[in-house]
């Protein structure tokens, strides 16, 4: 009897190692997903940065060939 007991208390003690493991399993796919997900976040953000920086770059160009502009009719 007391055998049996102890081989329902380790039949518990494994469901309870597999719940959590289950448990933690699905947690990391939800946590890989995540990681997917904001690294795509990231390159469409840093490509958007990208743009701006030239687009400011060549919004810079264009004020400084202004500014040329007006000295030369300024003399």
């Amino acid at each position: 009897m007391d055998n049996q007991s102890t081989l329902e208390k380790l039949s518990e003690k494994v469901s309870e190692i597999l719940q959590r493991y289950n448990a933690v399993h699905e947690e990391n796919e939800l946590l890989r997903s995540e990681l997917v997900t904001l690294k795509a976040e990231k390159e469409i953000k840093d490509q958007e940065i990208e743009r701006l920086l030239e687009q400011n770059t060549m919004k810079d160009l264009e004020i400084e060939e202004i500014v040329n502009k007006i000295e030369s009719i300024i003399g």
